[in-house]
């Protein structure tokens, strides 16, 4: 399958390219999200993932069987009168997997499917497109909302992350639905910054000032993920999207990651490229390879400075450093594809949903042609 090549200007082909290289980086990483040890990944795929891959039966580093099905978090801290979300609200009929030791995450997803956030990734994207390309806090919550709660799911996964079970248990008691994101020891998480570039689009795009956008992402990150200090990066990567959207110089990409690196979190990302001897040593090492935003961000950071001029082996290596390598590298797929304006077709074309992908794709940002 060949997607449709249109000449589209430069703004919306980088959007273009930037949104596939998304979907691609989620379902490249999904074989092998959240293994801690890259020991794992090795024996479980020798030489390291390089193409895209059934997630495996066993997963070595799966904690899913310690976290509460009937909110945010972990076991241990919920209230036993609290509604079963896992199986009764969202992902019906897959609540007894839950209960066993070392079930990947992603079980039984085949080679080329999305994950949880990803889809989600998709469903504000119609409903973007259903508003006329703009954005509505109400459109996307009701979309969301009967999105995970279909019966049977309208996904393949099998884990939703703490941020998806506080929020529908919040749901469930009553709260307003956007009133409904609820705070946990990982809700300043990289995947809450997942679904903030279509958003830069559309607003950008529209023709609407960045602080005007700055301030929806915010919005939107917080019916989710309520947290200052992801906000406060969420701010950031807004203003880096805008900059790559809307740059016409190919040689600057790298001056603009260097300055927001330096801002954000006072980092030399020149010097640390040039002094790292291997990948490893900076994410996992010098930085968590978790979900915590504190180094999940350098760590894109360094990623996409590095790999600037070959996106598919910054996925592949973003793949193969684990940790939550899912959320990153969707982040990094779309600061690359801004970037270089790569479409990464030869992946893409092997994705699952990937034609269906394409057109929601092409149907969203084609309302933003003048």
């Amino acid at each position: 399958m060949q997607s449709e090549q249109r000449v589209l200007p430069i703004g919306l082909r980088k959007a273009y390219a930037a949104l596939k290289m998304l979907f691609v980086a989620d379902a490249l990483a999904m074989p092998v999200h959240w293994y801690y040890n890259t020991l794992d990944i090795e024996r479980a795929f020798p030489g390291g993932v390089r193409k895209l891959e059934d997630a495996p039966s066993h997963h070595p580093s799966s904690i899913m069987s310690l976290h509460s099905r009937t909110q945010g978090g972990r076991k241990g801290t919920e209230s036993t009168s609290g509604s079963q979300i896992v199986g009764d609200v969202i992902l019906k009929g897959r609540a007894d997997l839950w209960n066993k030791n070392n079930i990947h995450y992603h079980h039984q997803m085949k080679a080329g499917e999305n994950t949880l956030n990803a889809q989600c990734v998709r469903v504000l994207i119609r409903s973007m497109t259903l508003t006329g390309g703009q954005y509505s806090k109400e459109a996307f919550l009701d979309a969301y909302i009967q999105f995970m709660t279909a019966d049977p799911p309208l996904h393949h996964d099998t884990y939703a992350e703490s941020y998806h079970r506080g929020f529908f248990a919040n749901l469930m008691s009553g709260k307003p639905k956007d009133q409904c994101g609820a705070v946990t020891h990982d809700t300043p998480s990289v995947g809450g910054l997942v679904s903030i570039a279509p958003l830069v689009f559309a607003g950008r795009l529209s023709g609407h000032a960045l602080n005007a956008v700055q301030k929806t992402a915010k919005a939107h990150l917080f019916l989710t993920h309520p947290d200052d200090s992801l906000a406060r990066i969420c701010s950031a990567y807004v203003e880096l999207i805008d900059k790559l959207l809307f740059l016409k110089d190919a040689h600057q990409p790298r001056e603009v990651l260097e300055t927001t690196a330096r801002q954000t979190v006072g980092l030399d990302l020149a010097t640390l490229v040039a002094r790292a001897r291997n990948d490893a040593e900076v994410v996992g090492r010098q930085f968590s390879s978790a979900c915590y935003i504190s180094g999940s961000w350098p760590s894109i950071l360094y990623l996409a400075h590095k790999y600037l001029d070959d996106p598919e082996r910054a996925l592949v290596q973003n793949t193969n450093l684990g940790g939550d390598n899912v959320h990153r590298g969707a982040i990094l797929g779309i600061i690359l594809g801004l970037s270089s304006g790569q479409n990464l077709d030869a992946l893409f074309d092997q994705l699952v949903d990937g034609r269906v992908i394409d057109h929601e794709i092409q149907q969203f940002l084609g309302m933003f042609q003048s």
